[in-house]
Protein backbone atom coordinates (compact mmCIF):
# COMPACT_ATOMS: atom_id res chain seq x y z
CA UNK A 1 0.00 0.00 0.00
CA UNK A 2 2.94 2.42 1.00
CA UNK A 3 4.32 1.34 -2.74
CA UNK A 4 1.35 2.55 -4.64
CA UNK A 5 -0.06 5.07 -2.97
CA UNK A 6 3.82 6.41 -3.16
CA UNK A 7 4.04 6.82 -6.92
CA UNK A 8 0.35 7.50 -7.44
CA UNK A 9 1.46 10.68 -5.08
CA UNK A 10 4.03 11.20 -7.71
CA UNK A 11 2.09 9.93 -10.54
CA UNK A 12 -0.22 12.43 -10.22
CA UNK A 13 2.07 15.55 -11.29
CA UNK A 14 2.32 13.45 -15.04
CA UNK A 15 -1.09 12.39 -15.14
CA UNK A 16 -2.72 15.56 -16.73
CA UNK A 17 -0.09 15.49 -19.78
CA UNK A 18 -0.86 11.50 -20.52
CA UNK A 19 -4.31 12.89 -20.55
CA UNK A 20 -3.97 15.69 -22.82
CA UNK A 21 -2.11 13.03 -25.11
CA UNK A 22 -3.94 10.48 -25.61
CA UNK A 23 -7.64 11.42 -24.37
CA UNK A 24 -9.50 10.47 -21.63
CA UNK A 25 -11.14 7.38 -23.12
CA UNK A 26 -7.55 5.44 -24.25
CA UNK A 27 -6.25 6.69 -20.63
CA UNK A 28 -8.81 4.50 -18.74
CA UNK A 29 -8.62 1.87 -21.26
CA UNK A 30 -5.13 1.14 -20.41
CA UNK A 31 -4.83 2.32 -16.72
CA UNK A 32 -7.66 -0.22 -16.90
CA UNK A 33 -5.67 -3.10 -18.16
CA UNK A 34 -2.75 -2.27 -15.77
CA UNK A 35 -5.38 -2.87 -12.95
CA UNK A 36 -6.50 -6.32 -14.63
CA UNK A 37 -3.16 -7.61 -14.44
CA UNK A 38 -2.32 -6.38 -11.43
CA UNK A 39 -5.23 -8.44 -10.35
CA UNK A 40 -4.01 -11.20 -11.92
CA UNK A 41 -0.83 -11.40 -9.77
CA UNK A 42 -2.89 -12.55 -6.89
CA UNK A 43 -3.69 -15.64 -8.48
CA UNK A 44 0.21 -16.90 -8.36
CA UNK A 45 1.69 -14.75 -6.39
CA UNK A 46 5.44 -14.21 -6.00
CA UNK A 47 7.21 -11.51 -4.04
CA UNK A 48 8.83 -9.65 -7.62
CA UNK A 49 5.40 -10.01 -9.60
CA UNK A 50 3.89 -8.33 -6.25
CA UNK A 51 5.88 -5.42 -5.97
CA UNK A 52 6.30 -4.81 -9.34
CA UNK A 53 2.61 -5.32 -10.07
CA UNK A 54 2.21 -2.45 -7.31
CA UNK A 55 4.39 0.34 -9.08
CA UNK A 56 2.52 -0.17 -12.46
CA UNK A 57 -1.29 0.13 -10.86
CA UNK A 58 0.38 3.65 -8.33
CA UNK A 59 0.85 5.06 -11.83
CA UNK A 60 -2.17 3.15 -13.21
CA UNK A 61 -4.55 5.05 -10.91
CA UNK A 62 -3.48 8.78 -11.23
CA UNK A 63 -3.96 8.36 -15.06
CA UNK A 64 -7.28 6.26 -14.33
CA UNK A 65 -8.28 8.92 -11.59
CA UNK A 66 -7.19 11.69 -13.73
CA UNK A 67 -9.27 10.48 -17.07
CA UNK A 68 -12.35 9.73 -14.94
CA UNK A 69 -12.51 13.07 -13.92
CA UNK A 70 -11.94 14.34 -16.92
CA UNK A 71 -14.80 12.36 -18.73
CA UNK A 72 -17.30 12.66 -15.95
CA UNK A 73 -16.85 16.72 -16.48
CA UNK A 74 -17.04 16.90 -20.30
CA UNK A 75 -20.25 14.20 -19.84
CA UNK A 76 -21.44 16.84 -17.59
CA UNK A 77 -22.80 20.73 -17.44
CA UNK A 78 -23.28 22.97 -14.61
CA UNK A 79 -26.97 21.35 -13.51
CA UNK A 80 -25.63 17.42 -14.24
CA UNK A 81 -22.24 17.73 -12.37
CA UNK A 82 -23.76 16.48 -9.04
CA UNK A 83 -26.16 14.09 -9.86
CA UNK A 84 -23.49 12.42 -12.12
CA UNK A 85 -20.82 12.51 -9.37
CA UNK A 86 -23.25 10.74 -7.07
CA UNK A 87 -24.25 8.56 -9.37
CA UNK A 88 -20.51 7.74 -10.07
CA UNK A 89 -19.92 7.28 -6.87
CA UNK A 90 -22.51 5.07 -6.48
CA UNK A 91 -20.72 2.62 -8.98
CA UNK A 92 -17.97 2.83 -7.73
CA UNK A 93 -17.70 1.45 -4.26
CA UNK A 94 -21.12 -0.76 -5.62
CA UNK A 95 -17.62 -3.10 -5.39
CA UNK A 96 -17.54 -2.92 -1.51
CA UNK A 97 -21.21 -4.44 -0.89
CA UNK A 98 -20.94 -7.08 -3.72
CA UNK A 99 -17.52 -8.16 -3.22
CA UNK A 100 -17.24 -8.38 0.49
CA UNK A 101 -20.97 -9.94 0.65
CA UNK A 102 -19.22 -13.01 -1.63
CA UNK A 103 -16.28 -13.22 0.98
CA UNK A 104 -18.65 -13.13 4.17
CA UNK A 105 -20.42 -15.89 2.71
CA UNK A 106 -18.00 -17.91 0.70
CA UNK A 107 -15.60 -18.21 3.71
CA UNK A 108 -17.42 -17.98 6.56
CA UNK A 109 -15.69 -19.69 9.33
CA UNK A 110 -12.57 -20.71 7.50
CA UNK A 111 -9.72 -20.27 9.45
CA UNK A 112 -7.03 -21.39 6.03
CA UNK A 113 -7.59 -20.23 2.73
CA UNK A 114 -6.75 -22.61 0.52
CA UNK A 115 -5.43 -22.12 -2.78
CA UNK A 116 -8.55 -22.79 -4.73
CA UNK A 117 -10.35 -20.54 -2.81
CA UNK A 118 -8.02 -17.79 -3.36
CA UNK A 119 -7.74 -18.76 -6.79
CA UNK A 120 -11.40 -18.27 -7.68
CA UNK A 121 -11.71 -15.38 -5.86
CA UNK A 122 -8.92 -13.70 -8.31
CA UNK A 123 -9.52 -15.06 -11.76
CA UNK A 124 -12.86 -13.99 -11.26
CA UNK A 125 -12.15 -10.53 -10.55
CA UNK A 126 -9.74 -10.30 -13.26
CA UNK A 127 -12.23 -11.19 -15.43
CA UNK A 128 -14.69 -8.44 -14.13
CA UNK A 129 -12.15 -6.04 -14.38
CA UNK A 130 -11.11 -6.45 -17.82
CA UNK A 131 -14.68 -6.65 -19.26
CA UNK A 132 -15.16 -3.40 -17.24
CA UNK A 133 -12.21 -2.46 -19.22
CA UNK A 134 -13.05 -3.17 -22.96
CA UNK A 135 -16.87 -1.06 -21.54
CA UNK A 136 -14.73 2.50 -21.24
CA UNK A 137 -15.05 2.26 -25.45
CA UNK A 138 -18.82 2.64 -25.05
CA UNK A 139 -18.10 6.13 -23.05
CA UNK A 140 -18.93 8.92 -25.02
CA UNK A 141 -15.67 10.41 -26.51
CA UNK A 142 -14.70 13.98 -25.75
CA UNK A 143 -15.62 15.19 -29.29
CA UNK A 144 -18.61 14.55 -28.76
CA UNK A 145 -19.26 16.55 -25.56
CA UNK A 146 -16.77 19.24 -25.77
CA UNK A 147 -15.64 21.39 -22.49
CA UNK A 148 -16.93 24.89 -23.13
CA UNK A 149 -14.41 27.03 -24.96
CA UNK A 150 -12.58 23.68 -26.33
CA UNK A 151 -14.26 24.24 -30.10
CA UNK A 152 -12.31 26.93 -31.09
CA UNK A 153 -8.70 25.58 -29.75
CA UNK A 154 -9.41 22.26 -31.19
CA UNK A 155 -10.38 23.39 -34.44
CA UNK A 156 -7.90 26.15 -35.07
CA UNK A 157 -5.06 24.02 -37.48
CA UNK A 158 -6.95 20.50 -38.59
CA UNK A 159 -3.68 19.28 -40.11
CA UNK A 160 -1.54 19.77 -37.23
CA UNK A 161 -3.88 19.03 -34.31
CA UNK A 162 -3.08 15.38 -35.15
CA UNK A 163 0.57 15.97 -35.32
CA UNK A 164 3.15 15.05 -32.53
CA UNK A 165 4.06 18.29 -31.96
CA UNK A 166 0.86 19.57 -31.00
CA UNK A 167 0.16 16.64 -28.54
CA UNK A 168 3.59 17.00 -27.49
CA UNK A 169 2.45 21.22 -26.34
CA UNK A 170 -0.45 20.18 -24.90
CA UNK A 171 1.35 17.63 -22.84
CA UNK A 172 3.26 20.10 -21.59
CA UNK A 173 1.00 22.68 -21.32
CA UNK A 174 -1.32 20.35 -18.71
CA UNK A 175 1.44 19.56 -17.16
CA UNK A 176 2.00 23.55 -17.07
CA UNK A 177 -2.01 24.46 -15.91
CA UNK A 178 -1.15 21.83 -12.89
CA UNK A 179 1.75 23.32 -11.49
CA UNK A 180 -0.01 26.85 -11.72
CA UNK A 181 -3.22 26.05 -10.39
CA UNK A 182 -1.72 23.67 -7.72
CA UNK A 183 -1.14 27.52 -5.71
CA UNK A 184 -4.75 28.94 -6.67
CA UNK A 185 -6.87 30.10 -3.17
CA UNK A 186 -9.40 27.93 -4.01
CA UNK A 187 -7.37 25.05 -4.89
CA UNK A 188 -5.44 25.34 -1.65
CA UNK A 189 -8.59 25.66 0.50
CA UNK A 190 -10.19 22.60 -1.02
CA UNK A 191 -7.02 20.64 -0.48
CA UNK A 192 -7.39 20.34 3.53
CA UNK A 193 -10.80 18.92 2.83
CA UNK A 194 -9.05 16.76 0.53
CA UNK A 195 -6.14 16.02 3.03
CA UNK A 196 -9.11 14.78 5.55
CA UNK A 197 -10.63 12.39 2.24
CA UNK A 198 -7.25 11.05 2.33
CA UNK A 199 -6.76 9.95 6.29
CA UNK A 200 -10.07 8.51 6.60
CA UNK A 201 -9.65 6.66 3.57
CA UNK A 202 -7.03 4.72 5.05
CA UNK A 203 -9.05 4.23 8.03
CA UNK A 204 -12.03 2.57 7.23
CA UNK A 205 -10.08 0.92 4.38
CA UNK A 206 -7.05 -0.27 6.34
CA UNK A 207 -7.09 0.44 10.09
CA UNK A 208 -10.65 0.38 10.77
CA UNK A 209 -10.46 -3.78 9.64
CA UNK A 210 -7.77 -4.19 11.27
CA UNK A 211 -9.25 -2.93 14.75
CA UNK A 212 -12.60 -5.28 14.13
CA UNK A 213 -9.86 -8.54 13.69
CA UNK A 214 -8.15 -7.60 16.58
CA UNK A 215 -10.59 -7.74 19.67
CA UNK A 216 -10.72 -11.08 20.56
CA UNK A 217 -13.93 -10.47 22.73
CA UNK A 218 -15.90 -10.61 19.77
CA UNK A 219 -15.15 -14.31 19.96
CA UNK A 220 -15.12 -16.85 16.77
CA UNK A 221 -16.50 -14.27 14.65
CA UNK A 222 -13.59 -11.46 14.77
CA UNK A 223 -12.46 -12.28 11.18
CA UNK A 224 -15.80 -12.61 9.70
CA UNK A 225 -16.50 -8.99 10.77
CA UNK A 226 -13.87 -7.76 8.83
CA UNK A 227 -15.89 -8.95 5.69
CA UNK A 228 -19.46 -7.76 7.29
CA UNK A 229 -17.69 -4.35 8.47
CA UNK A 230 -16.78 -3.92 4.03
CA UNK A 231 -20.41 -4.69 3.44
CA UNK A 232 -21.92 -1.84 6.29
CA UNK A 233 -19.26 0.54 4.62
CA UNK A 234 -20.33 -0.12 1.17
CA UNK A 235 -24.09 -0.10 1.97
CA UNK A 236 -23.29 3.79 3.39
CA UNK A 237 -21.18 4.93 0.26
CA UNK A 238 -24.29 3.19 -2.05
CA UNK A 239 -26.39 4.96 -0.19
CA UNK A 240 -24.99 8.21 -0.04
CA UNK A 241 -24.04 8.53 -3.76
CA UNK A 242 -27.61 7.63 -4.70
CA UNK A 243 -29.29 9.50 -2.73
CA UNK A 244 -27.10 13.19 -2.76
CA UNK A 245 -26.83 12.82 -6.88
CA UNK A 246 -30.40 12.13 -7.22
CA UNK A 247 -31.25 15.23 -4.54
CA UNK A 248 -28.28 17.57 -5.96
CA UNK A 249 -30.62 19.18 -9.07
CA UNK A 250 -33.27 19.79 -6.10
CA UNK A 251 -30.91 21.30 -3.09
CA UNK A 252 -31.65 25.01 -2.68
CA UNK A 253 -28.69 25.18 -0.71
CA UNK A 254 -25.59 23.98 -2.48
CA UNK A 255 -22.88 21.57 -0.91
CA UNK A 256 -22.20 22.76 2.13
CA UNK A 257 -25.41 21.14 3.83
CA UNK A 258 -24.25 17.66 2.72
CA UNK A 259 -20.39 18.56 3.54
CA UNK A 260 -21.94 19.20 6.92
CA UNK A 261 -23.50 16.23 7.29
CA UNK A 262 -20.81 14.21 6.23
CA UNK A 263 -18.72 15.66 8.87
CA UNK A 264 -21.43 14.85 11.55
CA UNK A 265 -21.83 11.42 10.85
CA UNK A 266 -17.90 10.69 10.86
CA UNK A 267 -17.50 12.69 14.14
CA UNK A 268 -20.37 10.42 15.89
CA UNK A 269 -18.45 7.44 14.27
CA UNK A 270 -14.89 8.48 15.41
CA UNK A 271 -16.88 9.10 19.08
CA UNK A 272 -18.77 5.58 19.25
CA UNK A 273 -15.43 3.70 18.45
CA UNK A 274 -13.46 5.73 20.65
CA UNK A 275 -15.87 4.30 23.53
CA UNK A 276 -16.19 0.94 21.82
CA UNK A 277 -12.61 -0.30 20.44
CA UNK A 278 -9.47 -0.89 22.57
CA UNK A 279 -7.32 2.08 22.23
CA UNK A 280 -4.60 -0.42 21.26
CA UNK A 281 -6.70 -2.54 18.56
CA UNK A 282 -4.48 -0.81 15.48
CA UNK A 283 -1.52 -2.24 16.84
CA UNK A 284 -2.07 -5.03 18.61
CA UNK A 285 0.06 -8.78 17.42
CA UNK A 286 -1.52 -11.34 15.34
CA UNK A 287 -2.81 -12.76 18.15
CA UNK A 288 -4.91 -9.81 19.35
CA UNK A 289 -5.92 -8.00 22.12
CA UNK A 290 -8.22 -8.41 25.14
CA UNK A 291 -8.44 -5.11 26.14
CA UNK A 292 -11.66 -3.38 26.19
CA UNK A 293 -12.35 0.35 25.98
CA UNK A 294 -15.02 2.54 27.51
CA UNK A 295 -17.76 0.13 27.21
CA UNK A 296 -17.58 -4.01 26.35
CA UNK A 297 -16.99 -4.24 22.53
CA UNK A 298 -20.10 -4.60 20.66
CA UNK A 299 -20.52 -6.10 17.04
CA UNK A 300 -23.45 -3.70 16.39
CA UNK A 301 -22.02 -1.08 17.17
CA UNK A 302 -18.89 -1.81 15.11
CA UNK A 303 -21.14 -2.57 12.16
CA UNK A 304 -23.09 1.07 12.97
CA UNK A 305 -19.51 2.69 13.19
CA UNK A 306 -18.73 0.98 9.59
CA UNK A 307 -22.42 1.93 7.89
CA UNK A 308 -21.25 6.06 9.38
CA UNK A 309 -17.72 5.66 7.78
CA UNK A 310 -19.09 4.78 4.70
CA UNK A 311 -21.78 7.64 4.54
CA UNK A 312 -19.50 10.55 5.78
CA UNK A 313 -17.02 9.34 3.17
CA UNK A 314 -19.63 9.86 0.39
CA UNK A 315 -20.78 13.19 1.61
CA UNK A 316 -17.26 14.58 1.30
CA UNK A 317 -16.13 12.67 -2.05
CA UNK A 318 -19.17 13.42 -4.16
CA UNK A 319 -19.20 17.11 -3.35
CA UNK A 320 -15.54 17.50 -4.20
CA UNK A 321 -16.17 15.90 -7.62
CA UNK A 322 -19.03 18.11 -8.21
CA UNK A 323 -17.74 21.54 -6.58
CA UNK A 324 -14.38 20.71 -8.81
CA UNK A 325 -16.02 19.72 -12.07
CA UNK A 326 -18.14 22.78 -11.42
CA UNK A 327 -15.05 25.16 -10.73
CA UNK A 328 -12.48 23.67 -13.16
CA UNK A 329 -14.88 22.33 -16.35
CA UNK A 330 -12.11 23.86 -18.22
CA UNK A 331 -9.22 22.35 -16.72
CA UNK A 332 -10.90 19.49 -15.42
CA UNK A 333 -7.79 17.00 -15.92
CA UNK A 334 -4.88 18.97 -13.66
CA UNK A 335 -7.85 19.80 -10.80
CA UNK A 336 -8.52 16.18 -10.37
CA UNK A 337 -4.77 15.41 -10.71
CA UNK A 338 -4.27 17.57 -7.49
CA UNK A 339 -6.88 16.41 -5.71
CA UNK A 340 -6.01 13.05 -6.19
CA UNK A 341 -2.69 13.36 -5.65
CA UNK A 342 -3.12 15.48 -2.28
CA UNK A 343 -5.42 12.73 -1.28
CA UNK A 344 -3.11 9.85 -2.01
CA UNK A 345 -0.01 11.40 -0.25
CA UNK A 346 -2.22 11.75 2.64
CA UNK A 347 -3.39 8.47 2.37
CA UNK A 348 0.23 7.49 2.43
CA UNK A 349 1.03 9.49 5.57
CA UNK A 350 -2.16 7.55 7.34
CA UNK A 351 -1.13 4.43 6.23
CA UNK A 352 2.94 4.67 7.84
CA UNK A 353 1.69 6.22 11.13
CA UNK A 354 -1.44 3.96 11.79
CA UNK A 355 1.71 0.89 12.61
CA UNK A 356 2.70 3.51 15.21
CA UNK A 357 -0.08 5.10 16.36
CA UNK A 358 -2.55 4.20 19.38
CA UNK A 359 -6.37 4.29 18.05
CA UNK A 360 -7.45 7.51 19.92
CA UNK A 361 -4.48 9.19 18.33
CA UNK A 362 -5.42 8.70 15.22
CA UNK A 363 -9.43 9.61 15.19
CA UNK A 364 -8.00 12.77 16.78
CA UNK A 365 -5.95 13.49 13.95
CA UNK A 366 -9.07 12.90 11.77
CA UNK A 367 -11.31 15.43 13.58
CA UNK A 368 -9.08 18.04 13.76
CA UNK A 369 -8.26 18.02 9.86
CA UNK A 370 -11.98 16.85 9.54
CA UNK A 371 -13.26 20.59 11.31
CA UNK A 372 -10.88 22.68 9.83
CA UNK A 373 -11.19 20.87 6.08
CA UNK A 374 -15.04 21.15 6.11
CA UNK A 375 -14.79 25.04 6.97
CA UNK A 376 -12.55 25.54 4.25
CA UNK A 377 -15.00 23.71 1.50
CA UNK A 378 -17.42 26.09 3.20
CA UNK A 379 -15.28 28.82 2.17
CA UNK A 380 -14.53 28.17 -1.66
CA UNK A 381 -18.85 26.86 -1.99
CA UNK A 382 -19.48 30.40 -0.83
CA UNK A 383 -17.19 32.25 -2.74
CA UNK A 384 -18.46 30.14 -5.75
CA UNK A 385 -22.14 30.66 -5.02
CA UNK A 386 -21.82 34.45 -4.64
CA UNK A 387 -19.95 34.40 -8.22
CA UNK A 388 -22.77 32.44 -9.46
CA UNK A 389 -25.54 34.45 -7.95
CA UNK A 390 -23.63 37.88 -9.72
CA UNK A 391 -23.31 36.10 -12.90
CA UNK A 392 -19.78 35.84 -13.57
CA UNK A 393 -18.13 33.50 -14.86
CA UNK A 394 -17.75 30.27 -12.66
CA UNK A 395 -14.10 29.14 -14.63
CA UNK A 396 -12.54 32.08 -13.71
CA UNK A 397 -12.17 31.48 -10.35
Amino acid sequence: MSIIYGVFSASNLISPSVVALVGPQLSMFISGIFYSLYIAVFIQPSTWTFYTASVFIGIAAAVLWTAQGNCLTINSDENTIGRNSGVFWALLQSSLFFGNLYIYFAWQGKTYISESDRRTVFIALTVISLVGTVLFFLIRKQEDTKAPGEEDSTNEIPGDSSSARYKLMRAVDAFKRSIKLSFTKEILLLSVTTAYTGLELTFFSGVYGTCIGAVNRFGTEEKSLIGLSGIFIGVGEILGGGIFGLLSKKSRFGRNPIVMLGIIVHFIAFYLIFVNMPSNAPVAPMEGTDDSAYMIPSKEVAMFCSFLLGLGDSCFNTQLLSILGFLYSEDSAPAFAIFKFVQSICAAVAYFYSNYFLLQWQLLIMVIVGFFGTITFFAVEWKAAALLARGSDYSSI
